[in-house]
């Protein structure tokens, strides 16, 4: 489920649960990108339902970026508990940030990877 700021009861209730998992997605209603990037985004919250994905108007609610500047969207944070695991801006593909956030949720496992076993070993070494 995907939460509109201003925030709702069922998000503050969830945010008190031990160590959620935020995704926030930084946007602004002007930007084309942004309402293409929506119905997906809403899409993906109901893929996870053990995150809480909230969309975040930047011009409504300015206050909620701190000292941290939007310059191209979509801008992606990703809270777990109060670390923030990642935060920046990713191509607007939603695939992108389904596979982020399972990378996010799976700590320590080792990623699959296509890469050339003669790299991998260089790289341990």
């Amino acid at each position: 489920m995907t939460t509109h700021l201003p925030g709702s009861t069922a998000l503050a209730e969830r945010l008190n649960e031990t160590d959620p998992v935020v995704v926030l997605c930084f946007c602004a209603a002007w930007c084309d990108t942004c309402k293409e990037y929506q119905p997906k985004f809403e899409k993906l919250s109901l893929q996870h339902p053990e995150a809480n994905f909230v969309w975040i108007d930047i011009e409504d609610h300015p206050l909620l970026l701190g000292d941290e500047d939007v310059e191209n969207f979509p801008t992606i944070a990703i809270l777990h508990g109060e670390e923030v695991r990642f935060m920046g801006t990713i191509l607007p593909h939603i695939e992108h940030l389904d596979r982020l956030i399972q990378a996010m949720q799976a700590p320590g496992k080792p990623q699959e990877t296509n890469l050339p076993e003669d790299l991998l070993t260089l790289l341990k070494n």
